[in-house]
């Protein structure tokens, strides 16, 4: 079993690619890296490809042509797209649908709240770490940006650390390099930061059953499927979890359907 990434390189590299084609490595786990043309496999039998929604279709195409026979191919998300559900109306996929919560987890609790009532939000988020639990705020800029009037994390970080003084805070953005990012996200999953302020980089990948509370700010910036994955980074413990929803008042009439289906199911 071997892993394939983006930043493995050189020897180690060659070393994967060549024990691939001489059926040495039998199970390869990697990025999009796997895609690449220099990834030859002797006999690919089988392709699963997990968070599905981020690949395209010309890049799953890619996995199939690596081998004389089609693999066989299983895709998963839990946010499917249009262009899932259009491929699965149509017969290109057979479908199965697991719609169980995991043994012991409670489905999420989501709410819409307006920014004007930042205090009673500060309220609850204290209440939640004060039981032992961690907090996410999530904002969709990573700075302040002279185009568009949204919150940014920048500010965003700053503000939190002044409200909550006593808590130790981290942050996590894709502007950040790697080892100072995995240093942040090691404080959180570890327990030594109480609130992680990050951007839409950790909707996918980060695992830690401990965090009961998900605030996005600007929640009318993100779709549908944004909101899904970053509210599945709570409720993933056997505590009640909550995701908070936060816009200002004005909202087109679209958005504000989007919030409400957020608000009415936890169904992918």
């Amino acid at each position: 079993v071997e892993l394939l990434t983006g930043s493995i390189r050189g020897k180690k590299r060659e070393t994967i690619l060549s024990g691939l084609l001489t059926k040495e490595v039998q199970i390869l786990i990697g990025t999009h890296a796997v895609i690449e043309d220099t990834v030859n496999f002797s006999s690919l039998g089988l392709v699963v490809i997990d968070e599905q929604h981020r690949f395209g279709v010309a890049q799953r195409a890619r996995l199939w042509n690596k081998n004389t026979q089609p693999p066989h191919v299983l895709v998963m998300t839990a946010t499917p797209i249009p262009r899932t559900l259009a491929m699965t109306v149509y017969g290109d996929l057979d479908i199965s649908v697991i719609d169980e919560l995991p043994p012991g987890r409670k489905p999420i609790s989501t709410v819409h709240q307006f920014d004007n009532r930042k205090k009673s939000l500060y309220h609850f988020i204290r209440q939640q770490i004060n039981e032992g639990h961690q907090a996410y705020i999530v904002y969709p800029l990573i700075q302040e940006s002279e185009k568009i009037d949204l919150k940014n994390l920048e500010e965003g970080f700053i503000h939190v650390c002044e409200e909550f003084p006593e808590y130790k805070i981290c942050k996590v953005h894709g502007k950040m390099h790697s080892a100072e990012k995995d240093e942040h996200m090691q404080a959180f999953v570890s327990g030594e930061a109480q609130i992680m302020v990050a951007t839409t980089v950790i909707e996918v990948g980060v695992h830690v059953p401990n965090a009961s509370v998900m605030v996005i700010e600007n929640a009318e910036r993100f779709g549908l499927s944004q909101l899904h994955q970053l509210r599945g980074r709570v409720g993933r413990g056997a505590e009640q979890s909550y995701c908070i929803l936060v816009t200002g008042y004005k909202l087109t009439e679209e958005t504000r359907k989007r919030l409400e289906i957020m608000v009415r199911t936890n169904d992918g």
